[in-house]
């Protein structure tokens, strides 16, 4: 028997068009009562980059806002990877504005960046004040999550993901305060997306299903979260890179992204995500990418020990399964070639890493946080090995 604890914090809005009921659910939120009572009451600042705001999508849900009498503010200078510097400047915008709310519209970057905005404006200090859980000294202010992309699944976590900028550690920031009240999960949405962005994406999502089945903090119904979402990333990722204009495929992509997003929430992540983290940190490497080169290295790793864990998980894809290898290479030969067919980088060298910087790489990957919920422990010379198989 495997005690938990489970709670749901995140009210979930899942559907074609949701964003047009982002005023409502904003309204609600921050009144309590029906939102036709609500008129010129409530400050909402809304977290994007440019890349949504050009999309139109930032547009979309800020006039959904003013319909119901709520006051907008946008501040769209989020990027890819946010550091304290974003969140920083969107703090000097949150004080000026005094939101009562904060909506984090587009990728996981403006999701993150908004609540690492959350916990400087309500709590104050820095955001290395919040490096680690439950270090928020009161009350956060409600957020809501709009995402425009399907990937990291940061709309159903408490964590943040911020970026020292000046020793850029990736810093894991998380409060159960910091948890979204309500998501909008509108496919119509991932439309825009350029093909790249949906491959990264997809497949950091894909990852979430695979190492949060098999972590040491795994339990049941994390457990259900993770075949739930590999079930629909598995048997959708090739094909919205193959179809990308289909709003079932995308729609089945942005659910399986989200519920892997509540696995992490109650299982955390494994080594891939630890030996991702410095590639990215080091060398500007896309998220999606630095866990691509990793993923199917440590599925192998693992496999020595977990195979059936792997066993379990693939019994939703029955598709995936070959009688004549183990579960463990089934899932890695899926992986490796779904990396392939979406164009991604296979090895460390073809991004021109140096190769001497390996063990230091290496030394860095065994300090990150989400290694230590790895199945199967690793020292300093295991991560130095598993980017030496990757590395050409």
């Amino acid at each position: 028997m495997t005690p938990f604890d489970f709670q749901l914090p995140t009210r979930i809005l899942f559907g074609p068009g949701k964003i047009a009921s982002l005023g409502e659910v904003a309204g609600k939120l921050l009144t309590g009562i029906q939102t036709k009572d609500v008129q010129g009451n409530g400050r909402v600042l809304v977290v994007s980059d440019p890349g949504v705001v050009k999309a139109g999508h930032a547009e979309r849900g800020i006039d959904a806002l003013r319909q119901i009498g709520l006051i907008p503010e946008l501040f769209d200078q989020v990027e890819e990877n946010p550091t304290t510097t974003h969140v920083t400047a969107g703090l000097d915008v949150a004080r000026d504005f005094q939101p009562e709310l904060i909506i984090g519209l587009g990728g996981g970057s403006s999701m993150d960046c908004a609540k690492g905005i959350n916990f400087l404006f309500s709590c104050g200090g820095q955001m290395q004040d919040y490096w680690g859980v439950n270090k928020a000294t009161g009350p956060l202010l409600p957020m809501i999550a709009v995402p425009t992309t399907a990937g990291t699944g940061s709309e159903t976590q408490s964590f943040a993901l911020i970026s020292d900028a000046n020793t850029h550690a990736k810093m894991a920031c998380g409060d159960h305060r910091a948890a979204f009240r309500a998501v909008l999960l509108d496919p119509e949405l991932t439309l825009t997306q350029p093909a790249q962005v949906t491959a990264l994406t997809g497949f950091d999502a894909m990852a979430h299903a695979v190492e949060t089945y098999v972590t040491n903090r795994q339990n049941p119904i994390s457990r259900c979260f993770s075949r739930e979402a590999w079930r629909h990333l598995a048997a959708n990722y090739l094909p919205v890179l193959h179809e990308p204009e289909k709003i079932e495929t995308r729609a089945n992509m942005q659910w399986g992204a989200c519920l892997a997003g509540l696995a992490i929430e109650n299982s955390m992540l494994g080594a891939a995500h630890a030996l991702a983290n410095p590639l990215t940190a080091n060398f500007g490497i896309a998220h999606g990418q630095a866990v691509a080169f990793m993923l199917p290295a440590v599925v192998r790793y693992n496999g020595h020990h977990i195979d059936g864990q792997y066993h379990e998980l693939l019994s939703v894809t029955p598709q995936l399964v070959n009688s004549r290898t183990t579960a463990t290479d089934a899932l890695a030969d899926f992986l490796t070639m779904a990396r392939e067919e979406a164009g991604l980088a296979g090895t460390l060298e073809s991004c021109r890493i140096p190769q001497k910087q390996l063990p230091e790489l290496a030394a860095d990957a065994a300090q990150q946080w989400t290694g230590t919920f790895n199945p199967v422990p690793l020292s300093v010379d295991n991560f130095q090995l598993l980017y030496e198989q990757v590395y050409c």
